[in-house]
């Protein structure tokens, strides 16, 4: 993978990757708020894409993150909390199951700071909460066998 990013004028910049290009346009939106979008967005897509693999639709799908950061710089992660809140035709336990194989397995971005950061989650699945709080196991993942997935290419 490579990306090229460009500085445009006073603090925007142009990121181009192989398949398209996006304007940086700082302070508006800092480099950590994209980050940090971008690693919600990775397990965003693995509970849309491991459903549907399994013949099961995710809808209404909200992630959301909240990261406390250190001080003073470099300001790295120390804790990264995800809330996700979908409705789907699975069970509860599915539902779950599903957000750990993102978390454990297919999301790299989340497997990237992994080793840095501590990492809990919340779940609500059909307008009840299943799992509250639940911490991540830090370190270096865990092989959840879902099945071969589509996904986004990384």
């Amino acid at each position: 993978m490579k990306i090229i990013v460009t500085h445009q004028d006073a603090m925007k910049f142009e990121a181009k990757t192989a398949k398209s290009s996006f304007i940086i346009d700082c302070p508006t939106i800092s480099p950590i708020e994209y980050f940090l979008s971008g690693v919600i967005t990775c397990s965003a897509t693995d509970l849309i894409l491991i459903p549907k693999n399994q013949g099961k639709t995710v809808t209404d799908l909200v992630v959301e993150g909240e990261v406390v950061r250190a001080e003073p710089h470099p300001a790295k992660f120390e804790t990264l909390h995800l809330t996700y809140n979908f409705n789907s035709d699975g069970d509860d336990t599915t539902a779950a199951r599903w957000v750990m194989a993102s978390l454990e397995t297919y999301c790299s971005t989340i497997n990237t700071i992994r080793d840095t950061t501590a990492i809990s989650y919340s779940i609500t699945h059909n307008g009840k909460l299943i799992r509250e709080n639940e911490k991540m196991i830090s370190g270096q993942g865990t092989k959840i066998e879902m099945g071969e997935i589509e996904s986004c290419p990384s």
